[in-house]
This record gives structure tokens, sequence and C-alpha cells, in this order.
């Protein structure tokens, strides 16, 4: 496979993912008895806030991953600092999800 080519597929599939997880929050919004919605932005923030979050930790932890196995390679000794810094990033996506819990 080209080096363009995977760039511009894993591109879109970040694009498509992004609209997914707005497109799903939009579809499971609530409707009062008027017909109308209720806090539909916040639902949309919310969603934004996790799939960004979680597509910036998955791209910090690939360069992290990388590195952490080579410093393995070299030297086994050093797991768990690599183990620690491999995990660091998921705190990421846990400061994401707060909006989940904070909201309504």
């Amino acid at each position: 496979m080209n080096k363009n080519t995977l760039k511009t597929s894993l591109r879109t599939l970040i694009v498509l993912l992004t609209l997914a997880l707005v497109a799903q929050g939009v579809a499971a919004e609530e409707t009062t008895d008027s017909g109308a919605t209720d806090g539909m932005t916040g639902d949309v923030g919310v969603g934004l806030a996790l799939g960004l979050a979680a597509i910036g930790a998955g791209f910090s932890q690939a360069a992290i991953g990388s590195a952490a196995v080579g410093m393995l390679a070299e030297d086994g000794s050093k797991f768990g600092v690599a183990l620690i810094f491999t995990a660091l990033p998921e705190s990421i996506v846990i400061l994401g999800a707060l909006p989940l819990f904070l909201g309504n």
C-alpha cells in the first residue's frame, strides 16, 4: 500500500468517525412534549469532546508506544517506565469523558 493512500485513508476514517459521533449525539437527542429538542448543542459538544480526546490520545499513544518498544529493545529493565508513559495519554480520554457525567 502506498504511503499517500494510507494517509488519505486514515484522514477519511477520522472524518467519518467524527461525523458518526456527532450524528449519534443528535440522534439520541430527547424531545419535549412540544417536539423541540433540549440542549442539542450540549450533546454535540459532549460527543465532540469525547471523540476528539480519543483521537488525540490515539495519536499520542502511537508515538509513545513506538518509542517505548524501542526503549525496551535496548534495555528490558525499563518496562515499568514504558508502561507508565504508554498509559499516560488515557487520562486525556478520561478528562474528555467528564462532560458526560457533568451534564444534566
